[in-house]
């Protein structure tokens, strides 16, 4: 392993050679219109014709890392965090202002997607040699999409058949001997008909302990994905098929060497998951002088998941039909109009060994309308409010009003503000499943309501040129206040039942609950082929706990980033390096956890059809040392495989290669 490193580190940096992050013109941004597919492309990360704040990630960056799903996608965005929620299944949460990304609305091309119980393993259910590009919108966003996004939405965009005609593959091993396979292809059938298929595997079956306690620091691991798409374009009409199959597979706890060694009753996690997709989007131009269009978007899944945690079972079954209807007009060059309804059903089974009765309905369907209208003055100023009122039937009636505005007072300078409410129906389990990683009694409140909070964002971006180059500065903060919200309490230890131990209680908000978020960065193209991008963020993220207003636990209250990256004038070599300093938090029991730093760099050598690419990640080699608590007592109360505030396993090396045989 050191070897491999030491290679990497001889080959990628040389004397006199620092790396960034090229934003080249193939960074593109998906938007697809009622009327047609609208392409941007951009050089920049943040679009600045939205009147929302939303950082775009293209194919440019997907590739600046190794990238094979999607909570690998973030490394160089400075607004998502992502770490892994537990030590024994590997699943990756994200974050996005400080808090949880349940409260965040996941999209794949504008649709909702990867809710409930997909949510605990959903950023590794997307593989990113799939992904054309990422959409991170901060605060609240616009209400076509519904009324769930509080802190944001994030939108995938897949790979078209009909915007490229070929074959690709991607193979990734590293050294910890995982294996990736992608490979996809699409074809032409028309000028107006396409189709393509794209395959994705995933493996990992070693047993790896780097800090001795007993347990694998990643699951063996074993993925088959597919994904098989149609796609027909007309100049009136537009209509898109996806169809989608999942089997992932997870298997942690304790390794057969420490097994045979120590015998007894081993604590072994298994999560197996099925997962069925089908996506149908219909759009149809009725007027294109006056941009009027109709779409029409149906959406269906079933979620299969069979979770086991050492002697607790736990198993869900998630069914969801979504529907939305969509109409937008011009009225005149200024005003624009949209309108729309949707629905909402889900179904969840739950099945547990907890012997404890799991709260909430098992069955909601959610009608809703919306209206959102668009002032627009020249480039100047931009306002858009938008209301939309739903009806659950667990919850009853609901009104989500936003407003977003864009004004750029100076060529050079954009301002922005938003405000607006968001609501979400938790499933305490289904979403939070990662927690039986622990030998802490479940304890549930008899109603959990729905949650409730508002969003409130303010953000500045200015230009300033600078020898012949702009230098890029952006000033953001977002408030977000909860009026109700499910809490997670690991605090509590009051005797109940006439038992005393360790509760994990799931219930609802008694008092306040907020985050603040402050981020400034920069980016500055010092040379040609070479830019620069840094970041700071502070967080202030408190709940109320039994009573008590306090930090929330396992949340950073800072971050900085630094991302440098250098394509050579022939395009052929490609060298990114990404710092990150992690600032330090607290734990269930207010110990105080430090700040770290980690260091990712890759090489990337392009050819005709071929691409290599060699790199590393956590090349610091930091770790907890302890990521699982009392690993010695599985069994006691006070096993506990859930506080992961770091980087479990060490510094890992990593080749791959890229291959495009495409028409052009």
């Amino acid at each position: 392993m050191k070897v491999v490193l030491a290679i990497i580190w001889a080959l990628c940096v040389p004397p006199g050679v620092v790396a960034q992050v090229v934003e080249s013109a193939d960074s593109i941004a998906n938007e697809y219109e009622l009327k047609d597919v609208v392409v941007r492309v951009s050089s920049r990360t943040r679009s600045q014709s939205r009147v929302e704040s939303v950082d775009i990630i293209g194919k440019s960056q997907l590739i600046r890392a190794a990238c094979c799903n999607l909570g690998e996608s973030f490394t160089t965005n400075p607004s998502v965090d992502v770490s892994y929620s537990d030590a024994a299944t590997g699943a990756r949460q994200i974050k996005l202002l400080g808090l949880s990304g349940t409260y965040v609305q996941m999209l794949t091309e504008n649709v909702p997607n990867l809710r409930g119980a997909s949510l605990p393993y959903a950023l590794g259910y997307v593989p990113g040699p799939w992904m054309q590009s990422i959409q991170v919108s901060k605060g609240a966003s616009s209400v076509k999409n519904g009324y769930e996004s509080t802190t944001g939405q994030i939108n995938i965009e897949f790979l078209k058949p009909q915007a490229t005609d070929g074959v690709r593959a991607n193979a990734y091993l590293d050294s910890e001997w995982k294996q990736e396979v992608n490979v996809d292809g699409s074809i032409h059938l028309n000028d107006r008909l396409s189709t393509a298929t794209l395959l994705h595997f995933e493996n990992r079956q070693t047993e790896h302990d780097g800090n001795g306690d007993g347990f694998m620091d990643m699951p063996k691991i074993r993925q088959y994905n597919l994904m098989h798409r149609w796609a027909y374009v007309s100049p009136l009409w537009i209509s898109q098929l996806s169809m989608r199959v999942l089997r992932d597979e997870r298997i942690g706890g304790q390794g057969a060497k420490h097994l045979a060694d120590a015998g007894g009753t081993p604590y072994t996690t298994s999560v197996k998951t099925n997962r069925y997709e089908v996506q149908w989007k219909n759009g149809w131009t009725l007027d294109a002088d006056h941009n009027t269009s109709l779409a029409l978007m149906l959406q269906g899944s079933w979620h299969d998941g069979w979770n086991t945690f050492g002697l607790t079972q736990y198993d869900v079954t998630q069914k969801n039909g979504y529907a939305q209807l969509m109409f937008e007009t011009d009225l005149t060059d200024e005003h624009n109009l949209s309108v729309g309804a949707s629905l909402n059903h889900d179904y969840y089974d739950e099945r547990s060994s907890l012997e404890l009765p799991l709260p909430g309905g098992n069955k909601e369907t959610t009608s809703g309308v919306y209206a959102q209208y668009t002032y627009k003055l020249g480039e100047r100023l931009t306002v858009m409010p938008g209301i939309r009122w739903d009806y659950s039937t667990l919850h009853g009636g609901f009104l989500t009003p936003r407003l977003h505005i864009k004004y750029s007072p100076l060529d050079k300078l954009t301002l922005r503000a938003s405000a607006g409410k968001g609501y979400r129906t938790p499933h305490a389990l289904a979403e939070n499943t990662t927690l039986l990683a622990s030998g802490r009694r479940v304890v549930f409140a008899s109603d959990l309501k729905q949650e409730e909070a508002w969003n409130m964002g303010l953000s500045a971006g200015l230009n300033i040129p600078i020898r012949n180059r702009n230098l890029e500065l952006n000033a953001e903060y977002y408030y977000t206040d909860f009026k109700n919200q499910l809490v997670i309490d690991y605090t509590n230890t009051s005797p109940r039942d006439g038992q005393d131990g360790l509760f994990l209680t799931f219930g609802n908000l008694s008092g306040k609950s907020y985050s603040h978020t402050l981020q400034v960065d920069a980016t500055y193209p010092f040379f040609e082929g070479f830019t620069a991008t840094g970041a700071f963020r502070l967080n202030d993220v408190k709940c109320t706990y039994g009573g008590e207003l306090r930090q929330k636990p396992l949340t950073s209250r800072y971050k900085g980033l630094l991302t440098l990256s250098y394509k050579t004038p022939t395009e052929l070599w490609q060298f990114d390096l990404t710092g990150q300093l992690n600032g330090g938090g607290v734990l269930y029991n207010r110990a105080k956890y430090p700040a770290y730093f980690q260091l990712q760099l890759q090489v990337t050598r392009e050819f005709r059809h071929v691409s290599i690419y060699l790199g590393g990640e956590n090349l610091t080699n930091y770790r907890i040392q302890d990521p699982i608590m009392h690993a010695h007592q599985p069994w006691s109360q006070s096993f506990d495989a859930t506080q992961v505030w770091g980087p479990i396993a060490g510094a890992m090396a990593y080749i791959g290669v890229r291959l495009r045989f495409e028409k052009i």
